[in-house]
């Protein structure tokens, strides 16, 4: 099979794989923060409350979710390139589409699709490099994951240059740009010879998210998946979102505006994922999972003894490589736990559930603190991290899953 890592040198059908899924993760990190970042100046263009403003993330998860599910089907259902491609052209076309709205509800609108998009690519993307990589798979995986990091800081570096220059509506003119790549895409990129054997197949069965629930044993499977995922992203956001906003109350440091804080926490993060799939890879995922969540569970607590810019920063480092550096992991697991002919649905519908109710993260911290100690705040999330170890080792199919 020509696709399949047979040394170690990838294949040219490899290089594709892999090289697109990265550059698809850039681009769609970068359209998708560029909202971010111009937030405020939307909210003054287009004369929209904060109340408004803050929806724009819900709505934009809601859109990652059904645009998951969906495409997540239609992947299995006609291919994996196929469906890379149109996805790429909806978030792109949305991204570009917001630099001419008037009002709030074009730009929910817009927000939404490009949600479908992004929740829509993620799947094919991960299929596609487990299905060509049959060794190295999280080591693969951790680099196109890695793209998601570096799209996220260039869209920082991005909107600092442009917005002040050009205004915030020339900034989503960027967001052009996956169209040729979506081109090139289908120009060069083929389906994996497994894949094509499946389709081919006339007995092929035909895909629903039911086979994902199928058994009492699958249906606990992906619950558990489910758990494991919105902890990861609850534990994301909680770092992302607040604790710069946490460490600024507690230790009255300006940091929550930095762009050390932002490159050093990015860093850190990608350094723990190429870290993790390398681990994943030599040792199988029971023993990476469980190292990393339970030093995760401890590694919280380390931000409660900062006292300053220095110790923060290390401890946000520290932190962000065991709590996030998991992050590349679970398209690999569920991509082995689960038949080709559901691969996509099963990583689309698990991480678009994951995303949806882990995203609420923000709001739950906020309410904690209100009224509580950074050590309890802290202490939750250690307790969430041990639940999804709990989950993780209760997993049947992961028991005997072994390294490559």
């Amino acid at each position: 099979m020509e696709n399949v890592q047979s040394h170690s040198a990838m294949t040219k059908s490899q290089k594709w794989v892999l090289a697109s899924t990265t550059i698809g993760q850039i681009l769609e990190c970068m359209d998708s923060s560029f909202v971010s970042f111009a937030l405020s100046s939307i909210i003054v263009s287009l004369n929209i409350s904060t109340a408004q403003a803050g929806m724009l993330s819900t709505i934009t998860s809601f859109g990652t979710l059904l645009g998951g599910i969906l495409f997540g089907l239609l992947a299995d259902r006609f291919g994996r390139v196929k469906i890379l491609t149109y996805t790429i052209f909806i978030f792109a076309f949305a991204t570009t589409g917001i630099m001419f709205v008037q009002n709030f509800t074009a730009l929910a609108i817009l927000r939404f699709l490009v949600g479908v998009g992004t929740g829509g690519e993620y799947g094919s993307g991960v299929a596609m490099i487990c299905e060509s990589f049959k060794k190295k798979q999280g080591r693969s995986t951790s680099i196109s994951t890695i793209g998601g990091q570096v799209g996220s800081i260039l869209s920082a570096a991005v909107s600092s240059a442009m917005i002040p220059l050009f205004g915030w509506r020339a900034l989503f003119l960027i967001g052009i740009i996956p169209i040729f790549f979506a081109f090139i895409i289908r120009r060069n990129l083929k389906e994996s010879q497994e894949f094509i054997d499946t389709m081919q197949r006339k007995d092929r069965p035909k895909v629903s998210i039911k086979k994902l629930f199928a058994t009492p044993r699958l249906a606990w499977q992906t619950g558990a998946l489910i758990v494991m995922v919105i902890v990861q992203i609850a534990g994301y956001y909680g770092l992302i979102n607040w604790l710069p906003s946490i460490m600024q109350k507690q230790l009255g440091l300006s940091v929550s505006k930095s762009a050390l804080w932002t490159i050093v926490t990015f860093v850190g993060m990608s350094i723990g994922m190429m870290t993790f799939g390398t681990i994943l890879d030599k040792f199988g995922p029971r023993k990476a999972f469980g190292m990393f969540l339970l030093i995760a569970a401890v590694a919280v607590y380390g931000i409660t003894f900062a006292f300053n810019a220095a110790t923060l920063l290390l401890a946000a480092t520290v932190l962000g490589f065991f709590s996030n550096g998991m992050y590349c992991g679970y398209g690999v697991i569920i991509s082995r736990l689960y038949h080709i002919e559901i691969r996509s649905t099963a990583n689309n519908f698990i991480m678009g559930c994951g995303r949806a109710i882990g995203g609420f993260s923000p709001a739950v911290i906020g309410l904690l603190m209100e009224n509580h100690s950074l050590l309890l705040i802290m202490g939750t999330l250690s307790i969430l991290y041990l639940i999804s170890f709990s989950a993780m080792m209760s997993i049947p199919g992961l028991r005997n899953m072994q390294q490559d």
